[in-house]
C-alpha cells in the first residue's frame, strides 16, 4: 500500500511540474506518438522500452496515444523467443494502451508465421508505410534509438 500511495504521489507530482504547450494534451486532443522500431538489439529496444515509460509518466493516460511500429530487424522484438524480461516489459506497456504493430512484409521474408509472435500485436503489410500514414495523421514520429 505505501508503494502505491508513493507511486500516486511521484505521479501527481511530475504532473504538476510538466509544462505542456498549446493545445494542452486531453481525451479529445491526445498526444500522438508513433515509434519506428527496426533495429532488433537488445540495447536499443532496451532504450526505446525506456523513453516510453518516461513518456508515459508525463502525461495523463487518457491523453496520450503510443503506437509502436516494428519492421525489418525490429520485428524480432516482438517475437515470442525474444528476451524474456525486454517481452515482460512489452507486454506491461500493453497494458498501459501501447500499440504494438508487426509488419507482415518482413515475417514473409523471414519466414516466420504470426504464431510466432507475442499475443497482443496488431499486423500491417508494410510497416514503413504505416509509420508514414501515422505521421500524416498527426502523430510525431521518433526512431529507436
Amino acid at each position: 500500500m505505501k508503494k502505491f500511495l508513493l507511486v500516486l504521489f511521484l505521479g501527481l507530482f511530475s504532473l504538476a511540474n510538466a509544462e505542456f504547450s498549446e493545445p494542452k494534451p486531453s481525451f479529445e486532443n491526445p498526444r500522438k506518438v508513433v515509434y519506428s522500431l527496426h533495429v532488433g538489439d537488445l540495447d536499443t529496444v532496451s532504450h526505446t522500452i525506456g523513453s516510453m515509460y518516461n513518456i508515459l509518466k508525463e502525461y495523463p493516460a487518457e491523453s496520450l496515444k503510443i503506437v509502436v511500429v516494428a519492421y525489418g530487424k525490429g520485428v524480432r522484438a516482438l517475437k515470442k523467443d525474444y528476451d524474456e524480461r525486454t517481452l515482460t516489459r512489452i507486454k506491461s506497456l500493453m497494458e498501459y494502451d501501447v500499440e504494438f504493430i508487426v509488419c507482415k512484409n518482413t515475417i514473409e521474408t523471414m519466414k516466420w508465421t504470426e504464431e510466432d509472435f507475442i499475443d497482443g500485436v496488431d499486423y500491417t503489410q508494410a510497416g514503413i508505410v504505416e509509420v508514414i500514414e501515422r505521421q500524416v495523421d498527426g502523430f510525431i514520429g521518433i526512431t529507436a534509438y
